[in-house]
């Protein structure tokens, strides 16, 4: 069965965590997605680890801010590009990019100084969609 095109970079909704679309740039050099968290808090309720954090949905601007709080899944050590190394909370979350809507893991870090607030690694594209370089909004259309 053909996957389903998507463009270099997407409109997508994280409905639980922020309530407009974020752009989002497709890496498939990326294990998994990355999250641009502000003011990141982690917290522990009766044994269960949380994330409490903002979301800042627009490129380089911190307003609009939105709150979000998730419960942690894990932690991962992801490596940038340029060889820091970091542990990162993850939590799972729903994603709607297009016609689809399917869970997804996303760690939470600072972007700050990323163009991308949120990255769309292999893990959340595998099995479901093709990356095409060259072609942008694909599925979500230009807002």
């Amino acid at each position: 069965m053909p996957k389903q095109l998507v463009g270099w970079r997407e409109f997508v909704e994280l409905p639980e965590l922020c309530p407009v679309p974020i752009k989002a740039k497709a890496d498939t050099g990326a294990r998994t997605s990355a999250l641009h968290a502000f003011r990141l808090r982690l917290s522990e309720r009766d044994g269960v680890k949380w994330a409490a954090f903002e979301v800042h949905p627009a490129q380089r601007k911190s307003r609009p801010s939105y709150e979000a709080e998730a419960q942690v899944i894990g932690f991962r050590r992801v490596r940038s590009s340029s060889g820091h190394s970091e542990r990162r909370p993850v939590i799972r979350t729903p994603m709607k990019i297009g016609a689809y809507e399917f869970d997804i893991d996303v760690t939470l870090t600072s972007r700050d100084t990323m163009g991308f607030r949120l990255l769309l690694g292999r893990s959340a594209l595998r099995k479901r969609f093709a990356v095409d370089p060259g072609s942008s909004y694909v599925v979500s259309g230009k807002r």
